[in-house]
């Protein structure tokens, strides 16, 4: 038995397009900034963060490539880019000799904490500003609604 499409209706194509669109274009913007101010893509400040907010400043490579969403071997080549900078070391796992951990250095979190400020001010600028109170209310239901969503 075939199963039916489900086709988008008028709205939901005219909101999914807008969606689309406003997401690509803020993420284009931010890392367009990063790049400029930084020296860095988001993707690369992302996983700085996420370090900074980690224990010790360090994660294993499997929770960091799951925390940003990265498959392993884009992490990889990602961490290598942030150790050549001197922003990132790796170790060995101390509880598993087949893992990897990564480490935040001293010069990659000052590096964040450099890039930071001018990052949270574009954020405020391009998503922030451009909404109401109300409407930051409904983006963060809404995407707190998605990411359950899909990560079940």
């Amino acid at each position: 038995m075939a199963v039916m499409t489900r086709w988008l209706d008028p709205d939901e194509q005219r909101t999914w397009r807008a969606y689309l669109a406003a997401s690509r274009a803020l993420m284009d913007t931010l890392d367009r900034e990063l790049q400029r101010d930084a020296g860095m893509p988001h993707a690369y400040y992302e996983l700085l963060v996420v370090l900074s907010e980690s224990p010790g400043r360090r994660l294993r490579m499997s929770d960091l490539a799951e925390a940003a969403g990265s498959s392993r071997s884009r992490l990889s080549h990602a961490v290598a880019r942030l150790e050549a900078a001197g922003w990132v070391r790796r170790e060995e796992c101390p509880t598993d000799r087949r893992g990897q951990v990564a480490l935040l250095t001293d010069e990659g979190f000052a590096t964040l904490a450099a890039a930071a400020p001018g990052h949270v001010e574009g954020v405020r600028r391009n998503l922030f500003d451009a909404l109401s109170p109300a409407q930051v209310d409904q983006l963060r239901r809404i995407s707190e609604t998605l990411a359950e969503h899909l990560t079940g």
